[in-house]
């Protein structure tokens, strides 16, 4: 355990220089035990008085007046050579940077802390700090005085806030402020396992952007981390992204979902976003922005993206991979983001109108499932693809097993081999999507589409599906069809025979049918089908699917191609100070900002 804990920490040194201590809360009073290596750590983790013991990990102090620390060249987990500095109780840090760049052979130029994220400043002008508060899973689309009457009703007069700052009522969600922070913190454990209409509260602490520190050059990262994603990939991920930045600017996706950060930088002219998740989870801080994108002063972002899900279409187009790897770097992760260019996303509406009933499409909608009764259709915002039949009906039944056995479903592998057997069954089986030509009619830019026979449909608005797989292919200059992009304003249809064809397009042994290209598409459904939008199924009942381009185009980051890295040696660090500033453009806030709360 111990040998994990500095690993987790990044710390090169003996596990013998270390040990655990259980932190315990009884009746108010706190007790601090050492642990022997005999003690098992299994009995701790068990919940006494509603309360589990914390682990801490100490140094053993042989001699607290003087000993030896490390410092590293670069960071901690690079393959440099550490100089040892030998220290006492008198020394200084301002005394161990001049004895490090001395060892290092650095000018003293460099003490532009590429590392050092923290530091004091004298404030000319002394202002009250406010402690913010971000308050969700409240009732939706209520008035910022009912929502300052719900809030007000569950404190006391000891913890009340001094105003709201913003209501967000289609998230059922409000930031409040406090001018006392002492009564902040009593809010904060009032109101954490408070319950509103059967449900928890969402309440965190949020920091604030001092716009007027940043440096005009700068360009701050906001990241989001689904640390559901991958397994535990997105714990570690988390983890190590914010050792590196601010850790107040990596938001948690669990905690309030990307409400709280995009709250956060709100009110930034620029900033870049980075997403660590799958396609879903792009496709959820997408949805929120443009919710609340007209209330900020930079609407769209562009957007990196991280892939810890299982197929990462949108990454894969990208360019930035199929999927994080244990151990991929980070840090040169960051750099590429500081580096890639900007490119454009087209987004689609999808409307699910009842059978007998049509319903304009209104394309500055916003919302994501905008469904608000009986008597209106379903509409949803697509990103990658949309399909129909035997592809949704393969999605469907993973997506049921996973909701039978979440547990299962925490790595990439494990994912595709339930797939892969979710094929295997249907193969020789009839399925309700046989024939699928004969119980649909698509119009395809007002005409009428002729169908061969086929089993499911697939409408492309990105050239990568099912894990990297191109159905749509290369462009043929014989072929009467266009180049697939994903900023050109259409759509590729394809038709799918079968099961064996979906593995044929998986091995790239044969492309779809290719049907049509169009802006403007119309589904008419005979009968109840499997559907699904950017991989979420489920049964849609017969109708009408109409598909027409949104206004809300989405900015991206593409990853540009490999430069020739330049060769890591000690001459290269004092001379290259360019890289060291792009990093510093990243970090946004200052800790001192939050540390009393």
């Amino acid at each position: 355990m111990i040998e994990a804990a500095l690993r987790a920490y990044l710390i090169k040194d003996e596990a013998s220089n270390y040990y655990l201590s259980s932190v315990s809360d009884t009746d108010g009073e706190i007790t601090e035990k050492r642990l022997s290596e005999l003690d098992n750590l299994t009995s701790l983790t068990k919940v006494s008085m509603g309360k589990a013991p914390s682990l801490f990990l100490r140094y053993e102090d042989k001699d607290t007046r003087r000993g030896t620390i490390k410092v590293f060249s670069g960071d901690p987990d690079t393959t440099s050579v550490p100089r040892p500095i030998s220290i006492n109780s008198h020394i200084s840090v301002e005394e161990v940077i001049e004895m490090a760049l001395h060892k290092f052979r650095i000018d003293n130029s460099l003490k532009q802390m590429k590392q050092t994220r923290y530091y004091l400043r004298k404030n000319e002008q002394p202002t009250m700090e406010l402690a913010r508060m971000y308050v969700g899973s409240l009732p939706i689309n209520l008035s910022e005085f009912k929502y300052k009457q719900i809030i007000q009703k569950m404190l006391d007069e000891d913890s009340m806030f001094a105003s709201i700052d913003m209501v967000y009522a289609q998230y059922g969600s409000a930031c409040v402020s406090f001018s006392d922070h002492e009564a902040a913190v009593k809010a904060y454990k009032i109101l954490k396992d408070t319950t509103y209409e059967d449900k928890l509260l969402t309440v965190l602490f949020i920091p604030e952007i001092h716009l007027d520190k940043l440096p005009e050059d700068h360009c701050p990262l906001l990241v989001f981390v689904n640390t559901r994603s991958g397994g535990c990939q997105g714990i570690d991920v988390q983890d190590a992204l914010r050792k590196m930045l601010n850790p107040h600017q990596v938001f948690d996706l669990d905690q309030g979902g990307p409400l709280p950060g995009l709250h956060v930088f709100s009110q930034l002219k620029e900033y870049k976003a980075l997403i660590c998740g799958g396609d879903g989870t792009v496709g959820w801080v997408l949805s929120c922005l443009d919710d609340i994108g007209q209330e900020s002063v930079c609407s769209s972002p562009p957007i990196a993206v991280l892939p810890l899900g299982t197929g990462n279409d949108l990454s894969r187009v990208l360019k930035w991979g199929g999927g994080y790897q244990q151990g991929d770097d980070l840090y040169q992760m960051l750099q590429t983001v500081m580096e890639a260019e900007e490119v454009k996303l087209d987004r689609w509406t999808v409307v699910f109108e009842p059978e007998g009933k049509h319903t304009e499409i209104d394309n500055k909608s916003n919302s994501s499932n905008s469904s608000s009764g009986d008597d209106m259709p379903n509409l949803f915002v697509m990103n990658n693809y949309f399909g129909i039949g035997i592809d949704a009906d393969l999605c469907l039944g993973f997506h049921n097993a996973r909701e039978e056995k979440p547990e299962k479903f925490n790595n990439r592998v494990y994912n595709k081999i339930v797939y892969l057997r979710q094929g295997m069954q249907k193969l020789g089986r009839k399925t309700n999507c046989r024939e699928l030509n004969k119980e649909i009619l698509i119009d395809v830019d007002n005409k009428r589409l002729k169908l061969p026979t086929l089993e499911g449909i697939l409408i492309l608005n990105i050239s990568s599906w099912g894990s990297g797989a191109d159905p749509w292919g290369s462009s043929d200059t014989q072929d009467e069809f266009q180049r697939a992009s994903h900023d050109d304003g259409m759509l590729e249809i394809i038709g799918l025979t079968g099961v064996m064809h979906l593995g044929q397009i998986q091995g790239s042994l044969r492309n779809g049918i290719r049907l049509a290209q169009a802006s403007h598409i119309r589904i008419s459904m005979k009968t109840d089908m499997p559907v699904q939008v950017d991989g979420e199924p489920w049964m849609q009942l017969s109708g009408e699917v109409v598909v027409s381009r949104s206004a809300l185009q989405a900015t991206m980051l593409k990853k540009r191609k490999h430069r020739i890295a330049r060769r890591n040696t000690e001459p290269a660090i004092s001379g290259d100070s360019a890289a060291q500033r792009d990093q510093a453009k990243l970090v946004a806030v200052n800790s001192e900002e939050i540390a009393q709360i």
